[in-house]
């Protein structure tokens, strides 16, 4: 009986020993970048938007109804050009009916100056009393005031009867048109846009972390993303003394030195801003992709020759378009993980795929 016992011990001793070993997991593929050699930083680029310095909005100054239209949009007009007309029957019925108003009063106040001698006279005569005469100079001061009340009122109906023609207030580019024929408008609607060719912008915003990069009165160099083979002068001309809200970067205006028949409004631009010497950086540039953070520390992911992947915390230059340069931390010829950092885990085996590779 003691030996069956003692035989269960190493009957399952056994049979453990028999068990299969565990699957191996199977690497993980992982995009990689080869760090290449150091390169130095000394411009900041951006992307910014060609647009008009000066654009507005015009409108009629009277309600009515548009019978004329004279303007496509892109058309090229001129100061005091014709853009649209209104209907301009009513305005001028006013203007009749405020002139004849005008005759009137021009006509009470002759008869009240006639009436004024006529009593003058009897006043020297002694025919009536002072009195009297005060009365009909009063009458005659008041008729002269209604002269100019309706004189006035009708320069201002005048006036409406000419503003049911809308010219353009500058030489520019229609950019934006809201007026069709039989389209009964509101005053101060607006009806048609017009930008200044003569005052060209470029906007970039400009992260807040590189604010102080950007001075007014500062050269940058700007290349059309249509044309990348030109390039042209500009000069930092005005800087938002507040960040938007949605993005916290800055608003910056460059005026364009040169601009040619090239520079069409809207065109999408590249925008590269000169760094003094104490701005500018040494370092590896990598995709900015490939950085992550761990308990408030910037790491990459760097492959070692295991193809397990190591934490390595690094120290971040400027960020361009292009990448983020590491000035600390990595040496040329590493390989670093640029795809899905956040889920790597450390001696975590993967098979390296090298970005661009076929």
């Amino acid at each position: 009986m003691k030996k069956l016992l003692l035989g269960w011990p190493l009957l399952l001793l056994l049979t453990a020993c028999n068990k299969p070993a565990p699957t191996e997991v199977p690497p993980r593929p992982a995009l990689v970048s080869v760090v290449g050699e150091k390169s130095g930083i000394d411009s900041m680029a951006l992307v910014g938007q060609i647009l008009p310095r000066y654009e507005s909005n015009q409108g009629f100054r009277i309600n009515g109804k548009i019978i004329e239209r004279k303007v496509e949009l892109g058309s090229l007009v001129k100061k005091g050009q014709l853009l649209a007309r209104l209907d301009p029957a009513d305005s001028q019925l006013t203007a009749t009916a405020a002139q004849a108003t005008v005759t009137a009063a021009e006509a009470e106040a002759a008869l009240a100056l006639a009436e004024l001698n006529r009593q003058r006279q009897l006043f020297e005569k002694k025919f009536i009393s002072a009195s009297v005469l005060d009365i009909r100079e009063a009458q005659y001061k008041s008729a002269i005031a209604k002269v100019a009340e309706v004189k006035a009122q009708a320069s201002v109906s005048n006036n409406q009867a000419q503003y049911s023609s809308l010219t353009a207030d500058r030489d520019g580019v229609v950019t934006f048109i809201h007026a069709e024929p039989g389209q009964v408008i509101q005053a101060s609607d607006s009806i048609v846009k017009i930008a200044d060719t003569k005052a060209i912008d470029v906007l970039v915003a400009v992260p807040e972390s590189r604010m102080a990069e950007v001075k007014v009165n500062a050269p940058v160099l700007i290349k059309l993303w249509s044309n990348q083979q030109k390039a042209y002068a500009g000069v930092v001309r005005e800087i938002s003394p507040s960040a938007e809200s949605a993005t916290r970067a800055f608003n910056v205006r460059i005026t364009l030195t040169q601009a040619d028949s090239a520079i069409k409004l809207g065109l999408t631009v590249g925008v590269k801003f000169s760094l003094s010497a104490s701005q500018s950086a040494t370092g590896y540039l990598i995709p900015s992709k490939a950085l992550t953070e761990i308990n408030g520390q910037t790491i990459v992911w760097v492959v070692d020759s295991n193809n397990k992947v190591q934490p390595r915390p690094v120290v971040a230059g400027p960020f361009r378009e292009d990448g983020v340069l590491i000035t600390q931390g990595l040496e040329s010829g590493e390989k670093i993980a640029i795809a899905g950092v956040h889920i790597l885990t450390k001696d975590q085996r993967v098979k390296p795929i090298i970005e661009g590779a076929q």
